[in-house]
């Protein structure tokens, strides 16, 4: 298979898919090796940039999405008359900030560092499907484990949760709020990078 067939093959998958595919399964499905997918995808991905072409492929961690070009998004919105999500509140990305850093995280946990109530911003962040579900704990009442998605990455503009900016070294006088405020901050500065972005569409259009 050529790289132009490779290319094409990967782009159909994930039309086809609507959703984010494993970097793993396309290379079993192609018969090739990882690396080349990968390889493919950015060549791909950067060719649809430059010709300014209304999709663009993402890398989510080990898996790859197409999804609408960010400044396509009001037009698009219009067209299939949707509307834009609302922005996170402060609260909603205090809460995303710190699942994001220290993921897997419990609800108690999240309460803890922040002295508040979070069982509505944590159903929210869910529902949203920026936070999801990763277990239990091993601990009396077997709490829920959280942690973020791939549309969380989406959403931010990310490939990976390496590429979220580095939080300063926590020094010996610091308390746990300004931590969290760390986290905020550094969360808030990639807010909102690709939020007109929109998933690709599979085959049945929905």
């Amino acid at each position: 298979m050529d790289i132009n067939d490779l290319e094409g093959a990967i782009e159909g998958i994930l039309f086809a898919s609507g959703e984010a595919v494993s970097v793993k399964r396309i290379a079993a499905v192609l018969a090739v090796d990882e690396e080349l997918v990968l390889d493919a995808a950015k060549h791909l991905s950067d060719m649809l940039v430059y010709k300014r072409r209304g999709i663009r492929l993402l890398r989510l961690e080990g898996s790859l999405q197409l999804c609408s070009a960010p400044e396509y998004g009001d037009v698009i919105r219009q067209a299939l008359e949707t509307r834009k999500p609302p922005k996170l509140t402060s609260t909603a990305l205090e809460v995303l900030a710190v699942v994001a850093y220290f993921q897997p995280v419990t609800r108690a946990y999240i309460e803890e560092l922040r002295g508040a109530d979070s069982s509505y911003t944590v159903g929210v962040l869910t529902e949203r499907g920026l936070i999801e579900p990763c277990g239990t704990l091993d601990a009396p009442g077997r709490p829920t484990l959280f942690r973020t998605t791939n549309n969380f990455l989406r959403v931010f503009g990310l490939s990976s949760l390496n590429e979220l900016p580095e939080l300063p070294q926590k020094g010996e006088a610091d308390g746990e709020q300004l931590r969290i405020q760390e986290t905020i901050d550094a969360l808030g500065a990639v807010e909102g990078a690709s939020e007109n972005a929109e998933p690709g569409r599979g085959l049945d259009g929905e």
